[in-house]
């Protein structure tokens, strides 16, 4: 996938750099993208489709930070993917070039018609445009769905409206699925998701006490914002780099402070099942499974060990 960047690069793909944006019109998914989720999925199958239909690529303009970060930095949501994991989880859907967006306000500035006419129609060459039922955009969010139609007929621009996607009768969005895994209902996430919900980061020195105890960690340092509610899971570790990359593990996860020795900050610790080897300063891709247990101080250290065994047993029973 052909990754392009925003405002100052629409300049770029007319000027002739990455020409194929510019010299065969484009089908165009629009949003945000966050968690690439089966309410996405739609929107991409749809550009797909009609890039087929016109022998052209399929594309996605998405942005950088989130909106709500410009406008409401304290209501803004917690990302579900980084924008890197979003950008493979696009080019694994078939998508052929994304358009990375720098969200500022200059940007949010451009009134509706400018947006359609300069941006899309000129500037991106976009035949088609493909969008969720709630889209909106230009200055003050003035653009509905219909002036969308409207103004992408006057610009011969085609747009398709997807509908609310429903998985088992729940609604597919972003939000919901933020919902779920601060609720630890992180199996419901992975139905919203198409896939389970993801920690992805690199591995960074602990306190080592999980090595103390028998049972060493990897510490991950997550590179996205979501995190699951407290508390332990079965989970599946891929180690993406390194000598050991493609390696991929049944583990134990442990999302907490670590009460048993008086902890404040939030760690995420993978115990890797018979794994044996060096993990400091490699990356990670967790999938989190089922949530087993509240995390919970112990009376002993030996009955937290004791307790450790018995997660494992279960990420063991679970994940075989």
């Amino acid at each position: 996938m052909k990754i392009v960047p925003g405002a100052a690069g629409f300049a770029a793909i007319a000027a002739g750099d990455s020409t194929a944006a510019a010299r065969t019109p484009l089908a165009l998914a629009i949003g945000n993208f966050d968690g690439v989720h089966l309410g996405h999925a739609a929107l991409l199958a749809e550009a797909r489709a009609r890039a087929a239909r016109d022998g052209g690529p399929s594309a996605v303009l998405t942005f950088t930070p989130h909106p709500a970060r410009l406008f409401a930095p304290d209501r803004a949501p917690l990302l579900i993917t980084s924008l890197e994991r979003r950008l493979d989880l696009l080019a694994e859907a078939g998508i052929d070039i994304a358009i990375v967006e720098p969200f500022t306000r200059a940007f949010a500035a451009i009134d509706a018609p400018a947006f359609v006419h300069d941006v899309l129609a000129r500037q991106l060459g976009a035949r088609d445009v493909v969008v969720g039922y709630d889209f909106s955009f230009g200055r003050d969010r003035a653009g509905t769905v219909a002036v969308l139609r409207e103004l992408g007929a006057a610009a011969g621009i085609g747009v398709a409206v997807i509908p609310p996607v429903s998985v088992d009768g729940v609604p597919c969005s972003s939000t919901r699925i933020r919902q779920l895994v601060a609720a630890g209902d992180t199996a419901a996430a992975a139905r919203l998701l198409g896939r389970p919900f993801e920690i992805e980061g690199a591995v960074s020195r602990g306190a080592g006490r999980g090595r103390g105890l028998g049972f060493p960690t990897a510490n991950v340092v997550p590179e996205a914002e979501l995190r699951p509610k407290l508390g332990i899971y079965a989970a599946r570790a891929l180690i993406l780099d390194g000598p050991l990359a493609g390696t991929a593990r049944s583990a134990a996860l442990s999302v907490g402070t670590n009460p048993q020795f008086s902890g404040d900050a939030v760690t995420i610790e993978a115990y890797l099942l018979d794994f044996e080897g060096d993990l400091y300063g490699r990356r990670v891709r967790v999938e989190v499974g089922a949530r087993l247990r509240d995390e919970r101080r112990f009376e002993s250290i030996d009955a937290l060990i004791a307790q450790i065994r018995e997660d494992v047993s279960r990420v063991r029973l679970l994940l075989s």
